[in-house]
C-alpha cells in the first residue's frame, strides 16, 4: 500500500467519524481528539485573518483584475462548473482570462528536486505549471491536477496555471499571455492575492456539514467569515421555498452580498475514452447502470442517474480525488458485467483519472453538468458586467510589484 492509498483509508475514517459513522471506543476517542485539534485550528485561522486585517501581514495587489470563487468547505460544493462559466463568460466579454488553481493532489516536483533547489541560487526561478495557454493542452491531468486539466481540456481562449502562489503564477500569466482578468479558483481562503471581487459558493443541500472547522468538521473556517464574500451562490439549488431559512441565515451573517441560486443540470454523456461520442441524456431511461466516482458527494451523481430513468445496480466510491489504476478499472468492469449493468457512468472529474483500457465490454460514459441560474439572473448579470466593465480598477501596480502593497 502506498502513501496515496495509506492517506484515502485516513481519509475515510476521519470522514466516518466527522458524519457520526463510528460509535466504537476508537471512534469516540478520536472525535474528542478532533474537537480539541479543531479549536486550535479555528484559533489559528482566525489569527491569520486578523493579521491580515490588521496589516501585520500584507497582501499583494498586481495591477490585474482579480475574481476570486471559493468556499468555506471542504469540496462538494460544485465549484468547477461555476468557475468554468465565469471563465467563459469573462472570455466572451473581451476579458483576457486566466484560472490560478494550486492543484489539489497533482503530480509535484521530486523531493531530491525539492532539497536541490532550496540549496541552490536558483531555487526562485521555478516558473508554475502551465496547464494550457489557451490554444494548447500542455500537461496531462497527473500532472495538472483533475481539476484544473478538466477546466484547461473544456475552455478555450483561457490560460489555466497551476502553483501553490499565485501571486507568481499571477505574474506569470501577466507577463507571458496579457491577462488582464485572474480567476482564483478555490480562492476564499487565499488571502495573500488582494482580489476585487470575493464569489462565495454555498451547497444549498449541506451547507455547512456538523458546523465544525477542520478537522472534527468540514469548514475550513468559522461561518462567521462569509462576511468576505461580496455574492453568494447557493448551489444545487432545486428553487425550493425551504431554501428561505438559509438564505435569511446567510443575511444575517452578511448583510451586503447578493444570494443567488444556482443548479447543476445534466446536459449530454460523453465517452471517456473517444472525447467525440456524445449521447443524449435519454440513453440513460431504463438502461441498467454500474455508477463508479470518486467525489466528495457521490450521492448528488447518482441522484442525477436516477432522475434520469438509470438503474444502478452497482454503485462504488473510493475517496475524493483518487487516481484509478488498470486493475481497478478492470475489475470493475467484471463485476458491472456480473450485476447486469448495460453501461458505465462515471463524472467528468472522474474521467480524467481512468486508465485508458484497450478492451471495453461496456460503453464507459461521463455525465457532463453545467451550472444554470434558477433566481436572481438580474444579480449574476449585473455581477458579470461590474467585474468586466464597472468595477473601479485598482491602480496599476505592476510597476512596485517587488513591494508588498
Amino acid at each position: 500500500m502506498n502513501i496515496r492509498e495509506l492517506g484515502e483509508k485516513a481519509e475515510q475514517f476521519f470522514l466516518e467519524i466527522i458524519h457520526e459513522r463510528r460509535h466504537d471506543l476508537a471512534g469516540n476517542a478520536f472525535k474528542g481528539i478532533l474537537f480539541l485539534a479543531s479549536r486550535l485550528y479555528r484559533r489559528a485561522v482566525q489569527t491569520r485573518i486578523w493579521m491580515y486585517d490588521r496589516r501585520v501581514i500584507r497582501f499583494r495587489a498586481i495591477g490585474c483584475l482579480v475574481v476570486s470563487i471559493g468556499n468555506v468547505t471542504c469540496g462538494g460544493t460544485g465549484k468547477t462548473p461555476v468557475v468554468e462559466v465565469f471563465a467563459r463568460t469573462l472570455s466572451k466579454k473581451g476579458r483576457k482570462v486566466a484560472i490560478l488553481s494550486r492543484g489539489y493532489r497533482s503530480k509535484d516536483r521530486s523531493f531530491l528536486d525539492k532539497i536541490a533547489r532550496k540549496f541552490s541560487s536558483r531555487k526562485n526561478e521555478v516558473p508554475p505549471r502551465v496547464v494550457s495557454d489557451g490554444k494548447n493542452l500542455l500537461l496531462n491531468s497527473v500532472s495538472a491536477g483533475d481539476e484544473p486539466f478538466m477546466l484547461a481540456s473544456n475552455l478555450e481562449n483561457v490560460a489555466v496555471i497551476v502553483d501553490k502562489d499565485r501571486v507568481k503564477s499571477g505574474l506569470y500569466a501577466i507577463d507571458e499571455f496579457g491577462t488582464d482578468t485572474l480567476i482564483l479558483d478555490d480562492g476564499f481562503q487565499y488571502l495573500k492575492l488582494r482580489p476585487h471581487i470575493n464569489i462565495l459558493l454555498v451547497d444549498s443541500t449541506d451547507p455547512f456539514s456538523n458546523h465544525h472547522v477542520l478537522p472534527r468538521g468540514l469548514l475550513r473556517e468559522p461561518i462567521k467569515n462569509i462576511q468576505r464574500a461580496d455574492y453568494i451562490f447557493l448551489t444545487k439549488s432545486d428553487g425550493s421555498p425551504k431554501l428561505r431559512h438559509l438564505k435569511t441565515f446567510l443575511q444575517r451573517q452578511n448583510h451586503h452580498a447578493e444570494i443567488i441560486e444556482c443548479c447543476h443540470r445534466p446536459k449530454y454523456l460523453e465517452e471517456v475514452f473517444d472525447r467525440k461520442k456524445r449521447m443524449d441524456l435519454a440513453e440513460l431511461n431504463g438502461k441498467k447502470v454500474a455508477s463508479i466516482s470518486a467525489i466528495a458527494n457521490p450521492a448528488s451523481f447518482n441522484g442525477f442517474l436516477s432522475e434520469l430513468g438509470g438503474n444502478i445496480v452497482l454503485e462504488r466510491h473510493f475517496a475524493d480525488h483518487h487516481r484509478y489504476h488498470q486493475q481497478e478499472m478492470i475489475d470493475f468492469v467484471n463485476d458491472a458485467k456480473k450485476a447486469g449493468a448495460e453501461m458505465i457512468v462515471t463524472t467528468e472529474k472522474d474521467a480524467v483519472r481512468m486508465p485508458r483500457l484497450d478492451r471495453r465490454d461496456l460503453p464507459v460514459v461521463f455525465l457532463r453538468v453545467e451550472i444554470d441560474i434558477l433566481s436572481g439572473r438580474e444579480n449574476f448579470d449585473e455581477c458579470i458586467s461590474r467585474i468586466c466593465f464597472n468595477l473601479k480598477p485598482m491602480p496599476d501596480l505592476r510597476d512596485f510589484r517587488d513591494e508588498n502593497l
